[in-house]
């Protein structure tokens, strides 16, 4: 049964890639990174969204890559800061636009970061700086991922409203779990986003639960190895930390 299960794998692993192409806060609209045209503009447009080196995965969970996207391998290590942000109220939702998304297995999660200093120059790193603000994996018999493919590649999150007006780094991400029934197997899609938010909260975040990336997930991490073919759905546990509502 396995070695069936491993061709699925392997015929599902080209089954994913997309990226984020557009932003909504909202009656505005921004767009996203676009890898396939972007690069050949000079200058370049300028975006909130960190640049993505194309609509592949991240699968060596080590890399930096995993953070805000990249392609080491190819000698794009991580991704640089964008040079603008959008500017959000706390409380209010963001939502994202992915380009067709195939895969039906699979969480969507979100994560943010306080940055320190101007947004547009500052690198997480491998800091501990990041908390999850949403996450939605199984439920009442639907992957996230096919929940999005449903409303047409429309994603949505709040932004915690006790958060203190400031600068902040929104990690979104989509895990392919098509081949997750061993490590490596899991691909993740990230992308970054830069947000100054506004109101008058008084929160930066929470004081525990803060994991960095690359660490916050391993290969022993519980949702990165995930049998969908085999496994009781209903039991999938998403990665990373408990989701922070301030």
């Amino acid at each position: 049964m396995r070695s069936f299960v491993a061709l699925l794998g392997a015929v599902a692993s080209v089954a994913a890639h997309g990226y984020v192409q557009e932003i909504t806060s909202g009656s505005t609209k921004y767009t996203g990174y676009l890898p396939y045209s972007d690069p050949y503009y000079n200058p370049p447009p300028q975006r909130i969204v960190r640049a993505v080196p194309g609509n592949g995965p991240v699968q060596d969970l080590s890399l930096i890559d995993v953070q805000c996207n990249g392609y080491s391998e190819g000698g794009v290590v991580g991704s640089q800061p964008a040079p603008i942000f959008a500017t959000v109220a706390a409380g209010s939702s963001l939502t994202l636009n992915w380009t067709t998304w195939p895969a039906r297995q699979g969480p969507l999660i979100t994560y943010m970061a306080k940055a320190p200093s101007d947004i547009t120059k500052w690198q997480p790193g491998s800091s501990a700086v990041w908390f999850k603000v949403h996450q939605a994996g199984y439920s009442n018999g639907v992957w996230a991922s096919t929940a999005l493919i449903n409303s047409g590649g429309l994603y949505t999150f709040t932004i915690p409203k006790s958060l203190k007006a400031g600068q902040y780094l929104v990690r979104h991400e989509i895990l392919a779990l098509h081949a997750a029934y061993q490590y490596p197997g899991v691909q993740v899609y990230p992308s970054c986003i830069q947000l100054q938010v506004t109101g008058s909260g008084t929160s930066t975040g929470p004081t525990s639960g803060l994991v960095a990336f690359p660490g916050a997930y391993t290969a022993t991490t519980p949702g990165i190895v995930f049998d969908v073919y085999q496994g009781n759905a209903s039991q999938y546990v998403v990665p990373g930390p408990a989701v922070w509502s301030g």
